[in-house]
């Protein structure tokens, strides 16, 4: 199965956790499907919403000094000059993902200097990445985006499934909304549609619907005390990834149907 799925949202609202959600839950409830979570957040913590070991560090793509100057033949950091601008990047992700319960994940990192148009072997890795992992792969991709979506290329956006923006009830979900959506329809993306987070009742569905009625609504996704009780010990919520709650499950097979 093929699917590619980028998860947007301003900070605070559970995007992250829903992409660990996501991803754990399709490598579960589809068997011998190949999952890639993608952490292309530069507040990179979806390793402990996958539940895998932080005490181990994780080098971010963009930090791979050697391999970003053998493959594009200039050193990370040198702007300007002559560098490979298609690198090779095909054995990236099974070279340097970590893998737990059928989900490898892959540490994008950031850019430190230059700015999201920086014309640098750091950024060249990271986008000729994105784009194999977009178009060249025939597996579910599954990303947490940063609020500029700025890995993603012109070239690649027309490929991604569906551009899913997490917002909480709330009138301030359709501001952050409405900014994630027109970066997503700036670079192309088609499909775009809202997942309500943290919802507690019926009146916060209402809330979100009316606030955002030129939206599509995947579904809404109750508060868990599951979630908050993991954040506070340390763990990955729902350990026996089978025990998430049906909206959860229905939101996961609504998911696999757009790459079928």
């Amino acid at each position: 199965m093929s699917l590619k799925l980028a998860v947007g949202g301003k900070g605070g609202v559970g995007k992250t956790t829903i992409t660990s959600l996501i991803a754990r839950s399709i490598a579960a409830l589809n068997k011998g499907t190949k999952v890639i979570a993608i952490d292309a957040d530069p507040v990179a913590n979806l390793a402990a919403g996958l539940g895998i070991d932080e005490s181990k560090p994780i080098t971010p793509v963009s930090e791979l000094s050697d391999l970003i100057a053998e493959r594009t033949g200039a050193k990370p950091g040198t702007m300007g000059g002559f560098f490979t601008l298609n690198p090779k990047v095909d054995d990236i992700p099974d070279r340097f993902s970590i893998e737990k319960d059928g989900v490898k994940l892959l540490v994008m990192g950031t850019v430190q200097q230059g700015g999201s148009g920086c014309i640098c072997p750091e950024a060249t890795i990271l986008k000729a990445l994105m784009n194999h992992l977009v178009l060249a792969r025939n597996e579910v991709v599954v990303m947490d985006m940063e609020a500029g979506i700025e890995h993603l290329g012109r070239a690649t956006s027309g490929s991604v499934d569906a551009l899913i923006v997490v917002v909480n009830p709330g009138k301030r979900s359709r501001v952050a909304a409405d900014k994630i959506r027109k970066l997503g329809k700036d670079i192309g993306i088609q499909n775009i549609v809202v997942l309500g987070n943290r919802v507690r009742s019926e009146e916060d569905k209402k809330l979100i619907k009316d606030s955002m009625p030129d939206y599509e609504i995947l579904g809404f996704i109750p508060e868990m005390d599951e979630i908050a009780n993991s954040d506070r010990n340390g763990t990955r919520p729902f350990d026996d990834i089978t025990t998430i709650p049906d909206e959860l499950k229905d939101l996961t097979k609504k998911l696999i149907k757009l790459g079928s």
